[in-house]
């Protein structure tokens, strides 16, 4: 069983976020945790994959056209993704600076994708996925391993 961790960063703070994401995924030893830029993502990360959850840097209110171009990129295997489960996070430059509207344009493409979303846990913020302003502190990073966690105990759960 495998989470695929893929994330957009321009400046380190997604990546940071996603590595904190990683952590949380790791604490459940039957789930292999795959991280990986997107310009590295390939198809078969996809298909193999039991879970993706997807990051992004707020860019107008949406996900950066970098992560976009990974959806757009594999449309054509959408039909096999129906019992994976999809998961968001992101990152932003100021406190209303549209997370929640990045948050929902990736899972908005998971659930086109046919994907099974989840967001994050009650513990955590019990929204839609993991955000921060600026780098992730300790709070942030405590969130992003529960959603993490949260994702991976569902894969095993469900397969």
């Amino acid at each position: 069983m495998q989470v695929l961790v893929m994330y957009y960063s321009r400046s380190g703070n997604t990546k940071h976020l996603a590595e904190a994401v990683a952590e949380g995924v790791g604490q459940i030893g039957k789930v292999k945790c795959l991280v990986k830029p997107v310009d590295d993502v390939t198809k078969d990360d996809f298909l193999q994959s039991n879970a993706i959850i997807a990051g992004s840097p707020v860019y107008f209110g949406t996900m950066a056209a970098e992560l976009k171009a990974v959806f757009d990129k594999f449309v054509g295997i959408r039909g096999k993704m129906g019992d994976t489960i999809g998961a968001a996070f992101a990152t932003s430059g100021d406190t209303s600076g549209g997370k929640e509207t990045t948050l929902l344009s990736i899972l908005q493409a998971m659930l086109i994708y046919g994907m099974i979303i989840v967001g994050d846990p009650l513990d955590a913020t019990g929204h839609y996925g993991t955000s921060c302003v600026g780098s992730p502190d300790a709070s942030t990073e405590a969130n992003a391993e529960k959603l993490g966690k949260r994702v991976a105990d569902l894969v095993l759960k469900m397969h």
